[in-house]
This record gives structure tokens, sequence and C-alpha cells, in this order.
């Protein structure tokens, strides 16, 4: 009898405790399901979410495809006037639709070439998960230089540049240089000295100069903070000039669709004076100045001339056409020399001379004689000045005395040069001013240059040169400005909520 309760209280101790353990097993049972269910769920979540990125950037990378084969759609292909979203299936290798990305298309402003895309992913197993990218892209334009030429060029005493140069010949540097100047040659004989050996691709002649035999090529090219701050290099690559000047007779034929166009004036030219209202005013130039008779072409420069509006009691010799609102789409072409001057506010423009059919003995000019401003320095303002022959300054300016001159634009001379006719001291006393400043870029084809001296001295033109670059111009440049390629390049990448 003793023996049946103590087994029986041995069962009883046993039930109690697989009845505890099973308890226990059962709730860590039920946990790890829980805990394995979470973690699936998470992990289908995660999945879902790096699925819905990738959708995302697989948007963005068709709409760079479709801006490849149509650079100026930015509607999806669609005849809508909204900028989406435009919605397109994502399917896997199968065929079978696994999501969708949403595109939201922010086109660019009159001039600029920056557009922005949203992609908006999203995925079939889980609607609710999606990811938002945003992009920006952009094509550079020329203007990636302050100063950008096809020839040798010479930056005398008293240039300071503040934005990086670029030539496909040699350069001859003795100014102060605040950005990176590049060649694309190693060496070069600099044919405005005397010396027939080589010269480094980019070089100075500021004490001390480099123009010894002992310091050209090949020997170790000396660091000159003094004159190069950020450095020179060379060779660099040819920057493809021809190739990507403007074409000046497509921009005469949306001039005449959509812009403003003036035949030739039948007389020496003609003269735009631009307005902070948004207007221009176009007058018909009846004479030029003559040169004093002990004035000549001691250079034997081609076009050589006072280029300057002839000016009666102080009122220049000109016949008013009219006044006109600046175009829609920002392009004036005159066939015929122009004179450019005034201020804009707002505004972006590219005014344009050339004459048709293209020949060397009829390329027109573009000459600036006074202020030519913006009131705005932020990328609002923006103006191109495109000349099928040179962009000059005259013998004779409207300066009121001061001397001083400040032309804010993107100046680019075809086939011509950006610069200054020689002028003796027989030309009377405007031979010398005092300062230019150009806020913007130039692009010169021949060999630039706004004053003229040995190196030490000006002994005609500016004598302080300041060249400003606006680097706004990169990604908005002024209306139909050249551009350095058709191909977009990102500029930012984000995700956003």
């Amino acid at each position: 009898m003793k023996n049946l309760k103590m087994n029986t209280k041995i069962k009883g101790f046993i039930l109690v405790n697989v009845l505890v353990f099973g308890v226990i097993a059962m709730i860590v049972t039920s946990a790890l399901v829980m805990w394995g269910a979470s973690m699936l769920k998470n992990t289908l979540q995660l999945s879902a979410r790096e699925q819905a990125m990738q959708i995302a950037e697989a948007g963005i990378d068709y709409y760079r495809w479709h801006l490849a084969h149509a650079s100026n759609d930015y509607k999806d292909g669609n005849a809508t006037t909204t900028n989406g979203p435009f919605v397109h299936d994502f399917e896997d290798k199968d065929g079978v639709v696994i999501g969708q990305f949403a595109l939201t298309i922010t086109p660019p402003s009159v001039g600029s070439t920056l557009i922005k895309i949203q992609s908006k992913g999203t995925v079939v197993s889980n609607p609710s998960i999606h990811r938002t990218i945003q992009v920006s892209l952009a094509i550079p334009s020329f203007a990636k230089f302050a100063v950008v030429a096809n020839d040798i060029m010479n930056f005398g005493v008293g240039t300071e540049v503040f934005g990086p140069i670029h030539s496909n010949n040699g350069i001859h540097f003795s100014g102060l240089a605040h950005n990176v100047i590049t060649s694309a040659l190693t060496k070069y004989i600099d044919t405005d000295q005397s010396s027939s050996w080589y010269q480094f691709g980019v070089y100075t002649s500021t004490s001390p100069d480099e123009l010894n035999q002992d310091s050209t090529p090949p020997s170790v090219v000396p660091s000159r903070p003094d004159v190069f701050i950020a450095g020179r290099q060379f060779p660099v690559a040819v920057v493809d000039f021809t190739g990507i000047t403007t074409d000046l007779s497509t921009m005469k034929a949306n001039a005449i669709s959509g812009g403003k166009y003036f035949a030739a004036s039948g007389a020496q030219g003609y003269h735009i004076v631009l307005k902070t209202n948004d207007t221009f005013d176009i007058y018909k130039v009846n004479s030029l100045r003559a040169a004093p008779g002990s004035c000549s072409n001691t250079q034997s420069e081609t076009n050589w001339g006072t280029w300057s509006i002839n000016s009666v009691s102080g009122v220049l010799q000109q016949t008013l056409v009219a006044n006109y609102p600046l175009p829609a789409n920002g392009i004036i072409f005159v066939e015929d020399h122009l004179w450019v001057d005034g201020k804009v506010n707002s505004a972006r423009v590219t005014i344009a001379a050339g004459k048709f059919p293209d020949s060397s003995a009829t390329w027109k000019n573009i000459i600036v004689n006074d202020d030519l401003l913006y009131t705005n320095y932020d990328g609002q303002d923006s103006v191109a000045l495109i000349a099928q022959g040179d962009i000059t300054t005259g013998l004779y300016n409207d300066f009121n005395g001061d001397e001083s001159m400040r032309i804010d634009a993107a100046l680019m001379a075809q086939n011509g040069r950006a610069g200054r006719y020689y002028y003796s001291s027989s030309c009377g006393s405007t031979y010398l001013e005092n300062t230019l400043t150009l806020y913007g870029m130039i692009g010169t084809n021949k060999r630039y240059g706004f004053a003229w001296g040995n190196g030490s001295s000006i002994s005609s033109g500016f004598q302080i040169r300041n060249i400003i670059y606006d680097s706004n111009l990169l990604y908005a440049p002024p209306p139909s400005f050249p551009l350095t390629s058709n191909q977009y390049t990102t500029l930012s990448w984000g995700e956003i909520n």
C-alpha cells in the first residue's frame, strides 16, 4: 500500500513537469513562430523595398535612354501639357509584371539644359511600399571656360582671370590666374618672342621669367603660384572648337520663325540697346567716325577701322527703327554688323550677327562700345553675343569719360577673334583705355586680345583687363548657346520621401 502511494506521487510529479515544460515549449515555439513570421515579413518588406528602389532606378535609366534619342522630349512621348506622372510596367525576365515606375519630368527653363526627373518605384507584391529617386541632369555648354581659344594666346601684364582658361595652342600668361590654365600642347614656339626654342605649353615671362633656354622643355615645369594660383596643365585634350561652334544658319531660322530677324540695314549696320523692361531699341547706324589723319593701320589688320558710331554734338548718327519686346525664344539675329549695349533685368537673350551664304569676305562683326550690364548676377540674367566674324571694341567709346567699360555676356567669335584693334598714340587719347571688366566667358577662334604690349607695358588698348567667369553659364547658358555634346551629365542623385 505504501509503494502504491509513492508511485502515484512520482507519476503526478512527472505529469506536472510535462505540463510545465509543455507550456514552456508552446510559449517558446509560439515565440519562435511569431519571430519567424516577423522576420519573414520584414525580409519580404526589405525585399520589396529593394525591388522598389531598383524599379525606380530603372525608371531613371529608361528616361536617360529616352533623352538620348529624343533630347527635347520632356513628356515621355505623350501629347500632354502635364509633367507626369508617366507610368510604365516593369517586367521580370519571364515577362511577368512585378512592379511599376512613375516618372515626373521637370523640363529646363528657357536657355537652360537642366532637367529634373523623379521616378517612383512600386512592386505588385506589396503596393503600399514605394521608393522615389530624384536626379538632376544637364548638358554642359561651351561656356566651361572663362576663355577658350583655337589659337595662340598671350595674356599680358594687367590681366587678372577668375575662371579656367584653355587653348588648343600655346599660352603665354603674365597676369594672375585664379583657376587652372590648360593647353593641348606640350611645347610650342612663341612667335611673339625673338627666341627660336620651345616654350612650355603654358608659360610665363613674369620674373623670374621662363624665357631662357635652361627653363624650357624638357626641363621640369616649375611651380609658379605667384602667376598660376591653381596651377597649369599641359598637354590636355583638344577642345573640338569647330564641332561645337554655333550653327548660325540654324539661329537665323529660329529667329525668323520665333524670334526677331533683321535683314541687311542698307547702312553701316544696326545698334541694339537692351532695356530692363524686357524690350530693346534698334537703330540703323548712318555713319562711322573716321580715324584722325595721322592714325593708320600700322599692324596691317584685316577690317581695321574705328568701329565707332559717328557723333555730332554728342548725338550718335543713327535712326531709330523701333522698340521691340524681347522674343519668346530669346533669339535676335541681324544680317549685318551690329553694335550692342544696354542693361537687362531677369532676361535671357542671344544676339547673333552673320550673313549668308557664308563667305569670309562678308562675315559680320559685333561691336561693344558702351557698358552691357546685368541687373542680377545669380543666373537670372544671361546674354550671349555670337558673331560670325569678330567681337570687338572700337577706338571711340561711350564711357561717359571714365575710360572704363564692363561687358556682362558670353562672347563667341565663330570665325574671328574677340579683342580690340591696334591704335597707336597718333590715334588720339583713346588709344589707351583704363579698365575692361568681362563677366561671362570668351570663345575665340583666332587670337584673343583687348590690349597690345611687349609683356611688361601696354602700348594700346585696355591697361587693366579683369575676366570673371560666370559659372551659371555652364548648365544654364543663353538660348541656343553651343553645347559640348548632346549627352546629359548627372549633376545630383538622391532618394526623396
